[in-house]
């Protein structure tokens, strides 16, 4: 035994299933993908998402055992654990970068005349002539709102957790939930009244960057929010002290990030991007 005695600071992670279980559902989830496209099937590719999910809900149980266990997450391991979670949110990061850069590439190249086409189609203008935007001030304003208050709340959870007050971090994460389900709920009202649709024609070439800017964001909010839901849970069970709280502190991150990059969004595509435009009140 003194032998394979652990002597080291690292964490040798045992022999999982999970890594290869992911990829078998991620396969059948793909050309289940594919076979809905060709209009087949649907149930192949919801097979492979019940797997994934399954497997999401596995693995990560099974990396909270770890981090409970009080030997595998040592300061060192935790250490590289934020450098892993950093370097994720810096991916995202440049994954919105893309569709920044996607949107004012329609603004800023209206002048090249290699994209003539593009600006016949958009009436030499960005946003193209003819389309309704949302009034910044209205539903964009209030989930600017909602967010920014989410995260007072979700730094209030924190504060809460490092002074060891259990029942600040139990409401202060409740409200952050509930913040990030109403946003949501708020986002897809404002899509119903959209004055504009997601499509390739000159019309509603405005209407797929904004899809694709806002709805990878709302898909993010929907990620964060269940990120603090499990938080919410494992804060029930007792799992985080103040000491040892890498899950939480990550999610926190997380939302942090996701309201950084609203505001942004705000910013550019709802108030600049509506200066002289037709408004959808």
């Amino acid at each position: 035994m003194a032998a394979i005695e652990k002597n080291h600071d690292y964490h040798m992670v045992e022999p999982s299933p999970w890594p290869f279980v992911m990829s078998a559902a991620v396969l059948v989830m793909m050309v289940g993908a594919v076979f809905w496209m060709h209009q087949w099937t649907p149930w192949v590719f919801f097979m492979g998402l019940a797997g994934v999910l399954y497997t999401f809900y596995a693995w990560w149980a099974d990396v909270v055992k770890e981090a409970n266990d009080g030997v595998s997450h040592t300061p060192v391991v935790q250490m590289h654990h934020r450098y892993g979670m950093i370097l994720f949110i810096a991916s995202e990061v440049m994954f919105f970068v893309a569709w920044f850069w996607a949107y004012f590439d329609g603004f800023f190249r209206l002048d090249d005349i290699e994209q003539y086409a593009r600006v016949a189609a958009t009436g030499g203008h960005w946003p193209p002539t003819g389309v309704e935007l949302f009034d910044p001030f209205h539903l964009p304003l209030f989930n600017t709102l909602i967010l920014l208050t989410s995260g007072t709340t979700v730094t209030w959870a924190h504060h809460a957790l490092l002074e060891n007050d259990r029942q600040g971090l139990r409401w202060g994460l409740v409200l952050t939930v509930a913040l990030g389900v109403l946003f949501s709920f708020v986002q897809y009202l404002e899509y119903t009244h959209a004055g504009f649709m997601f499509g390739g024609d000159g019309a509603t070439m405005y209407g797929a960057t904004f899809f694709m800017a806002t709805g990878f964001h709302g898909f993010h909010v929907l990620i964060g929010t269940i990120f603090l839901a499990v938080c919410l849970i494992r804060a029930e069970r007792g799992d985080f002290t103040p000491e040892r709280h890498l899950g939480f502190e990550f999610a926190a991150w997380y939302w942090h990030f996701v309201d950084v990059v609203w505001l942004f969004l705000f910013a550019s595509i709802y108030v600049w991007g509506s200066w002289g435009v037709a408004l959808n009140h």
